[in-house]
């Protein structure tokens, strides 16, 4: 049917207002990795706009050479992939019970979990806790605060309970017990929804500052977004990686400098999203929508 002028005139907004944000997010991008690659005089005159002047990647050869971004960058993976899987286990751990009709006091637990995504116990007390737990300068403070996402969890049991209950009986009348059916059946269908929350906790994870600066003490451990952020408070850092003599003239500012780190933050993130893109859409609405 031949869409009325309304509706073209609706789709049309609609449209506009989709690549206005497409632009508002990917024009600063633009412009930082821009200044990463354009050349210090170009830079200092103040010449760059979206596409690099006189380009250069000396502040991505002096980022590597003097700073400590690459055990920064380990660090960070490190906690993503370690942190992302202890999440998703203990997610589908819990979701699961929550979707079974027999499992009692389900309900009771259900809003015991919901509380706390209303309530928590404060900065104070969290960080008392997990010092009595002896997990200061670990990394197991990143990780056991925030084990579970309470939106997640209701994402993921949403989702489990709208899998048709007749394959449930049809896998219990050939003998499938409680692990089967969840690795077998319940895990395979809902790899939609399992990508979307393995990027949401990816990204939590990735991105980690607050909490890496309240409980790592030791420098050698903090990840990629501490560095990026001392980097920009920091102008001595800076100035030591450069590395020259006054007498010298300097190659790249710290503006430069900033730039780099910042894209190479953002870089691994903006590489595996396509990659998910296509379980994105369907994970959320799925999972969140019952019926």
């Amino acid at each position: 049917m031949k869409p009325s002028l309304g509706e073209r005139v609706y789709l049309a907004g609609v449209y506009l207002g989709l690549i206005i944000v497409a632009l508002l997010c990917l024009l600063p991008l633009m412009h930082i990795a821009s200044l990463s690659a354009s050349s210090l005089r170009a830079v200092s005159a103040d010449r760059v706009t979206l596409f690099p002047v006189e380009m250069t990647f000396a502040a991505y050869t002096q980022l590597f050479e003097r700073t400590p971004i690459l055990s920064s960058l380990s660090n960070s993976v490190i906690i993503t992939l370690v942190g992302a899987a202890l999440s998703m286990v203990f997610t589908v751990l819990a979701a699961y019970p929550l979707t079974r009709s027999y499992f009692w006091g389900r309900r009771a637990f259900t809003l015991g979990i919901v509380f706390t995504m209303l309530f928590s116990g404060g900065l104070i007390p969290t960080y008392l806790n997990i010092r009595n737990l002896e997990l200061i300068n670990t990394y197991w403070a990143l990780w056991l605060p925030g084990l579970v996402s309470v939106f997640n969890l209701l994402v993921l049991r949403t989702f489990i309970e709208n899998i048709p209950g007749e394959i449930d009986e049809a896998s219990r009348m050939d003998g499938c017990g409680e692990w089967r059916y969840l690795l077998r059946i319940v895990l395979p269908l809902s790899m939609p929804v399992l990508a979307t929350l393995a990027l949401f906790y990816g990204v939590g994870y990735w991105n980690s500052f607050f909490n890496v600066l309240m409980f790592i003490n030791e420098p050698a451990k903090y990840n990629i977004a501490v560095l990026v952020q001392q980097m920009i408070q920091s102008q001595m850092m800076l100035a030591q990686m450069n590395g020259l003599e006054s007498s010298e003239q300097l190659v790249m500012s710290p503006e430069m400098v900033n730039s780099a780190a910042i894209i190479i933050m953002v870089l691994p993130m903006l590489a595996i999203y396509p990659f998910l893109q296509k379980y994105f859409v369907k994970g959320v609405m799925i999972g969140a929508v019952k019926g």
